[in-house]
């Protein structure tokens, strides 16, 4: 059983027991419960329900494991012949969670 679960603008393939990382949850300490009640599809087996856009009542529900930032990206600007260039640097925040149950 799985289900499409809508998280903060972007869709992630939830399954129980599984670990997903996705982006920066604010307000929500490590250790946690959140749940998401935006579900796109719920697949079981050969049963499947889809929602317009969401599935009602179904939720999605997590644990807040961990919290990391991902290593660093360098954003490098140049233009030929004019002496420009810029060197800028951006870490990302990044939140795993725990799938523990899909419901509905």
């Amino acid at each position: 059983m799985y289900a499409l679960v809508e998280i903060l603008g972007k869709q992630y393939k939830a399954e129980v027991g599984a670990d997903l990382t996705v982006d920066h949850i604010n307000d929500v300490e490590v250790g946690s419960d959140v749940s998401y009640e935006s579900v796109l599809a719920v697949v079981d087996g050969e049963n499947a329900r889809f929602g317009t856009p969401y599935v009602a009542g179904a939720k999605v529900v997590a644990t807040l494991k961990d919290e990391f930032r991902d290593s660093k990206v360098r954003v490098y600007k140049f233009h030929k012949r004019k002496g420009y260039r810029r060197t800028q640097g951006h870490r990302e925040t990044y939140s795993v969670i725990s799938v523990k149950a899909i419901e509905g």
